[in-house]
Parts: C-alpha cells; structure tokens; sequence
C-alpha cells in the first residue's frame, strides 16, 4: 500500500485531523497493513491489546459477550473509522471482539511504537487529548439515553445516530442508511430484545417516520427528532 494512501487515511481519522503533515510522517512511518478474510476475528475480547486498527476497506463488527455467551453489538465499523478508540492510552486488554463482516483491508500501529514516539513528541499528546474529550462526550451522551429514556426513545435516538454516521440523504429530504443492520443487530446495540425492535419499527413505519426499500432503511430525521419531544 502506497505511503500517500496510509497517510490520507489516518488524517481522515478524527483522532489525527489535527496533525500537519509533518507530524503525520513519524506516523506513517510505524503503519503496517493486512488484509482479514470475512468471519475472522482481529482480537478477541480479553486478548493483550497490542495495536490500534484503521479500517481501509471492508466492515468489523465490535461486540462483547457476557457469561451466559449473549452478545451485544457495542458497533459496526466502516472504511475511516478506528478502533479500539481508547488503544493508544490504555495499558489493558481489549475490551471487545472484533469480526470482519466483509473481507477487510485494515492498517494498524503497535501501540508500544506509538508510545515511543509520544514520549518524544509532547505537543502532538496535547492535540490527541483535545480529540480524546470529543470522544468521551459522545460515550457520555450514550450513556444519557439508556439512563434517561425508555426503550422507544432509545431505538429512535439509535436510528438517528445511525443516520449521522451511515447515513445518505435521499432526493425527497430522507436519509437512507448505507449500511445493512438486522434488528437482532439494532437490538444488541441498546441491550434491547429483537422483538422489542421488531415491533417499535412496525409503529414508526405506520407513522411514516421509517421506511423499508429494498433492504434498507429510510428515515425521516426531521420527524424522529421531533417524536422525542
């Protein structure tokens, strides 16, 4: 993979949209890539977090599995996005697993480089905690609606944050979501149930806030936002 690619995407990466190119380039240098078949796993949940992961090509589902082996979708991931987003500064295991849904092309850094190359570039740390609180915010606001709203608020404020990251606004002023999920999918992300999901989606289409065309969802998200108040 050509330095320019490795570059450009990590810089798309919110948690270095800061860097100049010139601090990009100690960066790019410690970049590896590979490519994972569909239905394998990167890391598992527990394993010793050794790198952060870019995603190039390809879709990862991030989830985690309680005692009982009941799993919870904790994301789905596309091309641009990172993950584990807490790598870089944690020394622990991963959190979660992580599962290629689609043959994946991903570019990662060990974090021990990493760490090496942050000690020696104290201004660089100061630009990647500024991007660490936008991140934190958002895990706080998650946290806000499962506390704070009952179980259809929770799966409308879900399809609107889908929509913000999956999602591509249609002729008629919806937003059609690009990326495929099953309700038992949607229902692991709020630790609902699928027949929970399965119905609220009933009632929102009856009320023409959802639609289904050919697999996907259309939301209106005008009209979703304003069901929440």
């Amino acid at each position: 993979m050509k330095t320019s690619t490795i570059q450009q995407l990590l810089q798309n990466v919110p948690l270095f949209k800061d860097l100049t190119d010139y601090e990009m380039d100690p960066i790019v240098d410690l970049a590896k890539h590979r490519l994972y078949r569909h239905c394998t796993h990167i890391f598992m949940q527990g394993d010793p977090l050794t790198n952060v992961y870019f995603i190039h090509q390809g879709k990862i589902k991030i989830y985690k599995t309680d005692f009982h082996g009941k799993e919870q979708i904790i994301n789905v991931l596309q091309p641009g996005d990172m993950f584990p987003h807490q790598g870089f500064f944690r020394q622990d295991n991963y959190p979660a697993h992580a599962e290629v849904l689609d043959d994946a092309i991903l570019i990662y850094i060990p974090i021990e480089s990493f760490e090496n190359f942050l000690i020696n570039h104290p201004e660089i740390c100061v630009k990647l905690f500024r991007v660490l609180g936008d991140i934190i915010v958002d895990l706080q606001a998650r946290l806000e609606e499962k506390i704070l709203h009952n179980t259809y608020e929770q799966i409308i404020m879900l399809l609107l944050r889908l929509s913000r990251g999956y999602g591509k606004e249609t002729t008629n002023g919806m937003v059609k979501l690009t990326t495929q999920f099953t309700n038992r999918e949607l229902a692991n992300m709020i630790g609902s149930s699928r027949e929970t999901v399965s119905r609220t989606l009933t009632q929102l289409k009856k009320q023409n806030l959802v639609a289904d065309k050919s697999g996907s969802i259309v939301l209106d998200t005008d009209a979703l936002e304003n069901e929440l108040f």
